[in-house]
């Protein structure tokens, strides 16, 4: 059983975790705390970018020799793998440390395997604290491990009868400010890559850049069957790369210097997005947010694809004209509707913000 002390720890670790969202990928985003003999926080860490120290190392560096005798509190069990970086069991060892703790088991073939190595060197190892608040944080990285494809979140905004729009397309986005910089700013920035599809960039001509101090920008996507994006569209303006991905039969030459353009097969209605994710998590990107308009949110929806999806609700009714936030033929009877667990409600602005995840994807990960 662990102590309070270290329960207490594993909420921290779990708060540092977060602090790395969409700057670690491919890597685990991981908090880790050091505590001394006396069960005093001595030394925190969370994942650098790829290339640079893991959690633990981070942390044992702060603790110094404090961290002799003390605990490991990490939220994902130590890798036992030498890549870019050494084995972070070898630095825990090294560091002397009598006792870790960890919330979720390294599902990875190639890294797992740390609490054994651990334990071979006389260390007190236990699993399993806290498994369900850590998969929170690493929700995409497990994805991506594990169902070899990135995790998906749906983010849109609306009226509160769900209308994205009046039936002219005005009041796209007429939410908070506050809501607005919730997407543009944290959302953003947590995700590997931000996905619209053309429809949206030949209305909008929006900028997908996380805005303010970021870690990493995400990777602009761009879903366009036909090829019809402008090459002057201000989605390719941001700091950060710019892909777009259209039908295999197309010529998109016209993009050329602004874009990489990926070839994807066809699918019933526009672009196959298996083969989409497919060849985004080939690049190891973990993380999707879909920030489009009703019709790639349908098609995500329709392919049973999305994992999480954060609605911003503003204060209004736009009635049956307008335009819902999904489109598409939807499910025949209300047996077919697809269900998500409703996990937060915030209030953000004069806004509601909504967080629910996909039931069942992630509780078979919790294994400890």
């Amino acid at each position: 059983m662990p102590a309070e002390a270290e329960i207490v720890a594993m909420r921290w670790a779990n708060h540092l975790a977060q602090q790395a969202l969409g700057s670690t990928s491919p890597n685990p985003p991981v908090g880790c705390v050091i505590m001394d003999v006396e069960s005093r926080i001595v030394g925190e860490g969370f994942t650098s970018p790829p290339g640079g120290p893991h959690a633990e190392v981070n942390a044992l560096r702060a603790a110094g020799l404090r961290a002799r005798g003390g605990t490991a509190v990490v939220t994902l069990e130590p890798c036992n793998h030498h890549g870019r970086t050494p084995p972070c069991t070898e630095a825990l060892i090294a560091a002397r440390v009598a006792r870790v703790v960890y919330a979720l088991r390294d599902p990875h073939s190639v890294a797992a395997g740390g609490a054994a190595a651990l334990r071979a060197a006389g260390v007190d190892v236990e699993g399993g604290v806290l498994p369900e608040e850590a998969s929170r944080v690493s929700e995409s990285w497990l994805t991506y491990v594990t169902r070899r494809r990135p995790f998906v979140t749906l983010v849109y905004g609306a009226s509160l009868d769900g209308r994205v729009a009046a039936r002219d397309w005005s009041g796209r986005w007429s939410n908070s400010q506050e809501a607005l910089l919730d997407v543009r700013s944290r959302l953003r920035a947590e995700n590997d890559a931000v996905m619209v599809g053309c429809g949206t960039v030949r209305m909008e001509d929006p900028n997908l850049a996380a805005v303010g101090d970021v870690r990493r920008q995400p990777l602009t996507v761009l879903l366009d069957t036909e090829a019809r994006t402008p090459a002057a569209a201000h989605a390719f303006d941001g700091p950060g790369p710019a892909l777009v991905a259209v039908a295999e039969d197309v010529d998109a030459g016209h993009l050329a210097g602004r874009a990489e353009v990926l070839k994807v097969p066809r699918a019933a209605r526009g672009l196959d997005l298996t083969a989409v994710l497919k060849l985004l998590h080939d690049r190891g990107v973990c993380a999707v947010m879909v920030e489009g308009g009703p019709t790639l949110s349908g098609s995500f929806v329709s392919a049973d694809l999305v994992d999480k999806v954060v609605a911003y609700f503003a204060p209004m009714l736009i009635g049956g004209g307008g335009h819902s936030a999904v489109a598409g033929p939807g499910a025949a009877s209300i047996d077919a509707a697809w269900r998500f667990r409703l996990d937060e409600v915030t209030r953000i602005g004069t806004d509601s913000r909504m967080v629910a995840r996909h039931p069942g994807r992630l509780e078979g990960l919790l294994e400890t």
